[in-house]
């Protein structure tokens, strides 16, 4: 069952690459928009995520960090982000396989990947507003940037 409004945050720290890790409890006092994907290089997760890069300057303007998650393995996100030169933090929940997509509540055991549930977290890491849709229905940029804007 995916976390609620209100919930708190369970904190998690992922691999971005071979030697950098990045903490969920490193953006406290930020808003964060957490994306979860099924798959880097899909056809729909593709255009998903270039239309969040795209939307990189108005997630700024919002103080909002945006980290998009799936169950690939960092190296595939790395050619994934190059490849299509997104703006935003890739985050690999590769092993222990899914776990943080487990805690969100947004693991398919089925296909062994996240769902498309998003996460937005305010400042003090409560989940400020959820989007979800199934895997494939891809989730508009600007609906993220309408949850932000109703957080302090």
């Amino acid at each position: 069952m995916p976390l609620h409004v209100g919930d708190k945050a369970p904190l998690f720290e992922l691999p971005k690459s071979f030697k950098e890790r990045v903490s969920l409890a490193d953006f406290r006092g930020k808003k964060v928009v957490l994306v979860f994907y099924p798959y880097a290089f899909s056809g729909v997760c593709t255009p998903e995520m270039c239309g969040i890069s795209e939307m990189a300057s108005d997630f700024s303007s919002l103080d909002a960090e945006v980290l998009a998650i799936s169950c690939d393995p960092y190296e595939t996100l790395l050619a994934f982000a190059k490849q299509n030169n997104l703006q935003h933090t890739l985050l690999s929940d590769f092993w222990p396989h899914g776990e943080v997509s487990k805690q969100y509540g947004v693991f398919v055991e089925k296909i062994g990947a996240a769902d498309r549930g998003s996460f937005i977290i305010d400042r003090e890491g409560i989940v400020a507003g959820t989007i979800m849709t199934n895997l494939g229905t891809p989730r508009h940029p600007a609906e993220y940037a309408e949850i932000l804007k109703q957080i302090d």
